[in-house]
């Protein structure tokens, strides 16, 4: 319950965007008059660190620039953010009382984004949320995601990217039309675990899946970005991989979670998962 969020900044004009430099007639979140990234807690958090079981809830900046996107980004500000990210894990994991760490974004006014200047969110669990849960119970065939990795490079038809070990594909049981997966193609529990070349490909890979989205329908894609790790106890079922769960169906029309998928829990996809893979694939960079 954050019944305290209900009065938080919602789509503020440019000039008093919160998420920009200081400036001497405007104080924002961050005081300083250039940066590069910028990461602090949440004023208006959905979790707060008091006892008995408390939680955090960080913003990350990606930059100053008001305008653009995680597309948008130029190389060395997508490194950072790769660091960035990466950092935040460490600490938040070693914190006491956290179980998990979910670095996410929720990008566009469709999602119920309510600040347009590019960035995303951290929040510091004081348990495993129920999708990772699942995600790294036992299984017979050992890592979920290392099985998912490999039946997608063998069907080949879903692959979207395949370099650099990142693979990114659109899984065969999508529930969101143009849903994509990117994954370390080697087993690695979570970002510290991957050498600095290897998060920044990842990062590479993502941008580029982004930047595809954008392409798709010539207009700023809607969308949520989860990144799955290991949680703080390390789990040897845990392998990195971020999904993307873009809300537009077609041109000018959102897929919406109605009653099967609401009250049943039921996906119904618009698209067959092939289609949607040769549809981004021919707008990769």
């Amino acid at each position: 319950m954050a019944a305290s969020r209900q009065a938080r900044t919602f789509l503020p004009e440019r000039a008093d965007c919160p998420l920009c430099p200081s400036r001497p007639e405007h104080s924002t979140e961050i005081p300083a008059a250039r940066f590069q990234a910028a990461v602090f807690e949440n004023r208006f958090p959905a979790m707060v660190p008091w006892p008995p079981a408390g939680g955090l809830c960080e913003v990350v900046v990606y930059t100053d620039e008001h305008d653009g996107s995680f597309a948008t980004l130029p190389a060395e500000r997508l490194d950072r953010l790769a660091e960035v990210w990466t950092e935040r894990y460490r600490e938040l994991t070693a914190r006491r009382g956290i179980k998990y760490v979910f670095i996410f974004e929720n990008r566009g006014e469709q999602v119920g984004v309510t600040l347009h200047h590019p960035h995303g969110q951290i929040y510091a669990y004081p348990f495993v949320p129920p999708v990772p849960a699942t995600e790294l119970g036992r299984h017979a065939g050992g890592c979920l995601q290392c099985e998912l990795v490999r039946d997608e490079l063998s069907a080949r038809r879903r692959v979207l990217i395949n370099e650099a070990g990142i693979v990114a594909y659109v899984p065969e049981s999508a529930r969101w039309p143009y849903e994509v997966h990117v994954a370390t193609r080697a087993h690695r529990p979570a970002l510290p675990d991957v050498l600095p070349a290897g998060r920044r490909a990842l990062l590479a890979a993502m941008q580029r899946v982004t930047r595809a989205y954008d392409r798709l329908f010539e207009v700023p894609m809607p969308y949520m970005m989860s990144m799955h790790q290991s949680p703080a106890q390390a789990s040897a079922q845990a392998h990195l991989h971020v999904e993307f769960y873009p809300i537009l169906r077609d041109r000018g029309k959102l897929k919406y979670l109605a009653g099967s998928e609401t009250g049943a829990g039921v996906f119904i996809n618009d698209t067959l998962a092939e289609e949607s893979a040769d549809r981004l694939r021919s707008l990769l960079e």
